[in-house]
């Protein structure tokens, strides 16, 4: 038995522990470069060599570390240059050099030799006898029938009945199952002047086809980022039935100059100016952006623009002549993106 007390704790008192001496407390090991075994940020003046590869790092967090402290050295010695050039500038006043212009895929784009000049005699006289040249001389005032695709659903419906309020004297048809090769003759029959037929595809708006009535051209655009006017935020109140301006920006080929007379030719030529609400289709690297706009004077000198709504972005698949036949149709332009999509700074429009 007494064996067996000295087991448990020798004077029979169990759980008594001895306290330890307090320990000093021991000072961190540090690296040679600075950093501590725990894994404390690098010295805040970091050096880099002129051979010093960051990715040459293993440790995952030390190098991380390392980055962002060179991408804030980076920072600062643009930030500097850039203020003691200012400085340079204001002090040279007027004999300052120009600032130098950025380089950008749009100013870089390849040259096209379809780029109109307007003092050009040829495509004026094109234009004079092309299939917009009623338009443009004010003989005939545009009439559009607007529809879509068979079947369509509750989102197309509700952007064909928004752009009906965006483009003035346009009428809003279901198909009811008939054929656009039908449709087409009885537009003609009631004096339409355009047919916009809107596709769609998953329950979304996919596709625009555009025919100018009775003689064509047909153009077909992909749609994209389609935004009705309940999905646009800060947007300003309906729009009114006063006739919008139209700005069409950036059609500089034969191309882009004959798809921008087609959407021309959707709005009459008599704008009124108190309604202050703009139609703008701005053209930037083949695709064609959308907005409809109000613009508010806020002063004499400042104006501020409220977007209505709805608003989408198309892009050219193809120019047909005439009216629309799939099968038999003549087309001016087809977009081939193998064969013409070689370069990024080339463009069509």
């Amino acid at each position: 038995m007494a064996k067996t007390g000295e087991k448990s704790g020798g004077s029979g008192k169990k759980g008594l522990k001895r306290k330890a001496a307090p320990e000093e407390p021991q000072e961190a090991a540090v690296v040679e470069d600075g950093t501590t075994e725990s894994g404390v940020q690098p010295p805040k003046a970091a050096a880099f060599p002129p051979g010093f590869s960051i990715s040459e790092i293993k440790n995952k967090q030390r190098r991380h570390l390392m980055f962002t402290r060179w991408k804030q050295q980076q920072r600062k010695e643009k930030l500097a240059a850039k203020k003691k050039l200012k400085k340079e500038r204001e002090a040279l006043g007027d004999k300052a050099p120009p600032k130098p212009i950025p380089k950008t895929i749009d100013n870089q784009r390849v040259f096209d030799e379809t780029i109109v000049d307007p003092n050009d005699e040829e495509v004026a006289y094109d234009e004079a006898t092309d299939e917009f040249a009623s338009y443009f001389n004010r003989q005939t005032s545009p009439k559009i029938l607007i529809t879509t695709s068979d079947r369509p659903h509750g989102r197309t419906v509700r952007l064909c009945e928004q752009l009906s309020t965006v483009i003035p004297n346009s009428h809003v048809y279901y198909r009811r199952g008939l054929a656009l090769k039908k449709i087409i003759p009885q537009c003609i029959s009631r004096d339409f002047t355009d047919l916009i037929v809107i596709n769609e595809d998953r329950k979304t708006p996919n596709g625009l086809i555009l025919s100018h009535l009775p003689n064509g051209p047909t153009a077909h655009f992909k749609m994209s980022s389609v935004r009705l006017r309940k999905e646009i935020k800060r947007r300003g109140k309906d729009p009114t039935e006063h006739i919008p301006e139209i700005i069409l920006n950036n059609f500089t080929t034969r191309l882009g100059h004959s798809v921008g007379r087609m959407f021309a030719s959707l709005f009459p030529h008599n704008p009124q100016f108190i309604g202050r609400q703009v139609a703008t289709f701005h053209n930037q690297r083949d695709y064609i952006f959308f907005r409809f706009h109000r613009y508010i004077f806020k002063s004499e000198k400042k104006v501020g623009i409220q977007e209505l709504g709805p608003r989408f972005t198309l892009k050219l698949r193809s120019l047909q002549k005439g009216t629309f036949d799939s099968k038999y149709g003549e087309y001016e332009w087809v977009h081939k993106p193998r064969e013409m999509d070689t370069s990024r700074r080339k463009f069509h429009l």
